[in-house]
């Protein structure tokens, strides 16, 4: 792809760096910003810099945050007695689009995975003993993927959960087998949610 702008070739290396950004795809969002206002493109650079430089994680749950604790752990509305565990705040806002859940939540920020040298000590784990030794969570729901490596921890979860008076959870068998949450539909993942089950019954499930 010849430019005559060593500009626009800027421009659309750094919009072809983008996961799922073709080429010919980064040089329409080029062109299209170029014939923008000046003052449109200024915001939504300006946006995408705050992102960078403002956006946090949660220090109660590791989510998403623009302040030191996010605006779910803060609602007093929201039920603090039972935390769904999950693997991505793009988990969390899956379960949020389905209005079905309304307690807290903790990002794990990925998944046990051996193959990528990923064990539990690498995820937010500690966090969580800490938070569930407080004594106030009676309810811990694990909704992570039905990958292999959502199944490994939930496995290691629950069996460092059973040492604790806890009710364990998990999400019902509405999401297929392999499936990512993010990825499923607003119904199925509200319906597995609502209808969640005890995790030891869907361990001896065949």
């Amino acid at each position: 792809m010849q430019f005559s702008s060593r500009l626009m070739e800027d421009a659309v290396e750094a919009l072809h760096s983008l996961p799922g950004i073709g080429r010919k795809t980064a040089l329409r969002l080029a062109l299209h910003l170029l014939r923008r206002e000046p003052q449109e493109v200024e915001r939504f650079a300006g946006a995408l810099n705050r992102l960078r430089q403002e956006v946090q994680f949660c220090s109660v749950c590791h989510n998403l945050s623009d302040t030191p604790t996010c605006s779910i752990c803060q609602n007093p509305r929201r039920d603090a007695k039972v935390i769904c565990v999950v693997a991505d705040f793009r988990d969390v806002m899956a379960i949020e689009q389905t209005g079905q859940f309304k307690g807290l939540y903790h990002v794990l920020g990925g998944l046990i995975s051996p193959m990528e040298g990923i064990g539990p000590d690498d995820l937010n784990t500690q966090t969580l003993w800490l938070r569930l030794e407080s004594g106030t969570v009676e309810e811990v729901l694990l909704a992570l993927s039905t990958t292999v490596e959502g199944d490994t921890t939930n496995f290691f979860l629950y069996r460092r959960l059973q040492e604790m008076p806890l009710n364990i959870t998990t999400i019902a068998r509405g999401i297929a087998m392999g499936d990512e949450l993010e990825y499923a539909d607003e119904l199925t993942l509200g319906r597995s949610i609502v209808h969640r089950v005890p995790y030891s019954v869907q361990l001896n499930t065949p």
